[in-house]
C-alpha cells in the first residue's frame, strides 16, 4: 500500500515477486469447476469502499481451490 508520505517505489524486490505471482497465476488454471457434491466456503473481506469475496471448493487434494472471486 502506498501512503501520503510515502514515495511510490518498484525495486528490484516488487518485480520479482510481481513475476512470481504473474508465474503461479498463468501455470496452471486458476478457477476451478464447481461441483457441489465437495465442501465450499465463502470468504468475503470488507472495506469502507469495497467488498470482495472468493467462493472456494476443497478438491481432491485437499486444497481449496477458487471457483469464482467477486468485486464490488
Amino acid at each position: 500500500m502506498v501512503k501520503k508520505d510515502k514515495k511510490w517505489d518498484w525495486t528490484e524486490k516488487q518485480e520479482k515477486a510481481f513475476r512470481e505471482l504473474k508465474e503461479q497465476f498463468t501455470k496452471e488454471l486458476v478457477l476451478a469447476a464447481l461441483n457441489l457434491d465437495k465442501k465450499i466456503r465463502m470468504e468475503v473481506d470488507t472495506l469502507d469502499y469495497a467488498i470482495e469475496g472468493v467462493l472456494s471448493m476443497k478438491c481432491k487434494d485437499g486444497r481449496w481451490r477458487p471457483v469464482v472471486f467477486s468485486q464490488l
